[in-house]
């Protein structure tokens, strides 16, 4: 059997909400990797391609795919909402076969959760195929606690007047829309204070100079494991993309860890 990675589009979502994801498929043995990337995002970043070489050296399968409006996938930027992107992720998830180990960064260790949670509920909780989860800086909640709570009087009124509103980005030059159905549809996927169960261990990484997604929103984040065992990794001068050499090292240990332990 061919262990090369090969594009597997998937048409999700019915008439006028169908779309195309773009999806990367690599062949190979459980338990699977399957990448969750960040708001704004896509599966071409630095992390997603270094588990993708780890995968292939393992002689493990991978999943990498871009959320509607985000790299090579259809659809567009502003219709995007959790719900949509959950309901993309699920799909994917769901042509997954064996085990997984879920590594999700940002928004993707949000809807890493969000997909967990979904998943038990589907198929019960003694019959889940996530294996483990590593969070890379996890903006769980971060429709309000990180983005409306962080935003002005101004863009709130612009959000709930005209529905839309532009936030500058660190990452490009272009700032992208915030819009007023991703604030409000973000509340019905809130973690909020409630206790928060996987059934399976987790790993959080978290630089110390994210700007983002702080460092206390991570710690914060631990205390909410119900029973789970949960590895929290502080990395001093790390920032929120954690992509250098040695954060990229970090990261690969994480995840070689999980899969020794599943296996």
């Amino acid at each position: 059997m061919s262990t090369e990675a090969k594009d597997a589009p998937l048409d999700v979502g019915t008439g006028t909400a169908e779309r195309q994801i773009a999806r990367i498929v690599r062949p190979g043995s459980a338990p699977g990797l399957f990448w969750l990337g960040g708001f704004k995002s896509d599966m071409a970043g630095t992390k997603a391609l270094a588990l993708d070489d780890y995968a292939a050296k393992r002689g493990l399968a991978m999943t990498r795919f871009d959320y509607s409006g985000h790299g090579s996938s259809g659809g567009r930027f502003e219709d995007g909402t959790i719900s949509r992107w959950l309901e993309e992720a699920l799909a994917v998830f769901d042509l997954t076969e064996g085990k997984q180990i879920l590594v999700g960064s940002s928004m993707g260790g949000w809807l890493a959760l969000l997909l967990t949670q979904a998943h038990r509920a589907a198929v019960g909780p003694g019959r889940s195929r996530v294996a483990g989860i590593v969070l890379i800086a996890p903006a769980v909640d971060m429709t309000r606690a990180l983005i409306w709570a962080e935003m002005g009087e101004a863009a709130r009124e612009a959000v709930m007047t005209t529905g839309a509103w532009l936030r500058p980005s660190d990452y490009s030059a272009d700032p992208y829309p915030i819009t007023k159905a991703l604030i409000e549809d973000g509340d019905k996927h809130l973690f909020g204070s409630r206790l928060i169960e996987t059934g399976c261990p987790v790993h959080i990484i978290q630089g110390l100079r994210d700007t983002d997604v702080p460092w206390r929103h991570a710690t914060g984040l631990v205390s909410r494991f119900a029973s789970d065992d949960v590895v929290l990794t502080l990395i001093k001068d790390g920032d929120h993309r954690l992509s250098r050499p040695e954060d990229i090292e970090r990261l690969v240990a994480a995840v070689d860890g999980l899969v020794s332990d599943a296996g």
